[in-house]
């Protein structure tokens, strides 16, 4: 019967066990790899109405992934994106800094994937769209650092050179209407509003005139009157005088 020698069983035996601890490092490598993942057919600067598709893994066993929020880079406003599709039931929630998408708790092991459309793309290289992802149990996996060789980088989508003649465009009415309207101020009140016009003086002259000679015409009636009923008081007692004086 053939006997190995020492040094090879020895060999052997630690080749094995080389195998196996690497067999589970990979194994338990896993989870701490997931992370999101960002991509698009149209990653330019200067595109406009872009999909955005987003990858969100996951990496708990027991629990699902019921949230996303996404912290929008500089150049995006969170009115310039506008939910494309998601998970069955999930909704979508602009903020000020960004927007979430959150919904029924998915399986435990399956991903979040869903995708927004941006009207336009900032003139940058890159983006980096900070994600938190958050599970049914409450856990958060906050994917956040811009260091790509990080334990938590955040989804990075690299940008092509702008098209030649591409240019901004304007500012969407919703960043128009979020603006906030400068007060009211009442107006200054002017010469012509705070003094009366000439018409309006004259008029008010004439009205206490019309007082005043309402009064002397009444005076001047009532002389009338007498001196009428005077003339013919006269022409009646002449006519009765036997003379005719």
């Amino acid at each position: 019967m053939f006997t190995a020698p020492t040094q090879y069983v020895t060999a052997r035996r630690l080749a094995l066990a080389a195998a196996a601890s690497g067999a589970v490092l990979l194994l338990t490598a896993g989870p701490a790899s997931a992370h999101v993942e960002v991509e698009s057919a149209k990653a330019q600067a200067l595109a406009e109405n872009v999909e955005i598709s987003f990858d969100a893994e996951a990496e708990s066993d027991t629990a699902g992934i019921a949230a996303v929020r996404v912290i929008l880079p500089k150049g995006i406003a969170p009115g310039d994106v506008t939910y494309r599709e998601g998970p069955k039931g999930w909704k979508f929630t602009a903020a000020d800094d960004g927007y979430t998408i959150k919904g029924p708790a998915l399986k435990a092991g399956v991903n979040a994937e869903y995708s927004v459309v941006v009207r336009q793309l900032p003139d940058v290289k890159e983006l980096a769209f900070k994600s938190l992802q958050t599970y049914s149990d409450g856990k958060i996996d906050r994917w956040i650092e811009l260091d790509e060789s990080s334990e938590q980088p955040a989804p990075v989508l690299k940008l092509k050179a702008a098209a030649p003649g591409a240019k901004p465009v304007s500012p969407s009415p919703s960043e128009t209407a979020s603006e906030s309207p400068s007060p009211s101020v009442s107006p200054t009140p002017t010469a012509e509003a705070t003094e009366p016009s000439a018409s309006a003086s004259a008029e008010a002259a004439s009205d206490d005139d019309g007082g005043m000679s309402a009064g002397v015409w009444i005076g001047i009636v009532a002389a009338v009157v007498v001196v009428a009923g005077a003339a013919v008081y006269l022409v009646r007692r002449r006519s009765s005088s036997p003379s005719g004086v």
